[in-house]
């Protein structure tokens, strides 16, 4: 059996017919001379017509519904703490900050934190974060706990 030389970079050729030059339209009477392929006559012949133009006919970019509103750049995003996740976190009370949460990994340190009501508590702990639901305050002050906005 012959032996195969390994296949080099210098050997690859492009596949035949890859390669072919652009039609140069419209010089002279030759192929795609004279109306260089826009048939005779008509707007099509004469100039560009945009290939979104509808006849008259108002356009589909017009037509469709558009997107109301907008979007207030003095929006605060919160992150959300429940009361049922606080009580997993600090079982056995005591205080709870954004520091605290952030090191427990419930929170980023980037952005706002909001406390919210869903869950129950049986723990007093103190919670100092930036704001409070109003069903969140109440099960915690029931539960012998405090609340402060930082």
């Amino acid at each position: 059996m012959a032996e195969q030389n390994p296949l080099k970079v210098h050997d690859l050729r492009p596949a035949p017919g890859a390669k072919t030059a652009k039609t140069r339209v419209g010089r002279g009477e030759a192929s795609k001379g004279k109306t260089a392929g826009r048939g005779t006559k008509g707007t099509k012949a004469r100039y560009q017509v945009p290939q979104r133009f509808e006849g008259g006919q108002m356009p589909l970019h017009m037509r469709l519904p558009k997107l109301k509103g907008f979007k207030n750049p003095a929006k605060v995003e919160f992150q959300v703490v429940n009361l049922d996740k606080l009580s997993a976190l600090f079982p056995e009370g005591g205080e709870v900050t954004v520091e605290g949460l952030v090191a427990k990994g419930a929170v980023r340190k980037d952005r706002p934190v909001k406390v919210l009501g869903t869950g129950e508590i049986t723990v007093a702990l103190q919670v100092k974060v930036d704001a409070f639901s109003g069903s969140a305050k109440e099960k915690i002050a029931a539960a012998g706990g405090s609340v402060s906005e930082r």
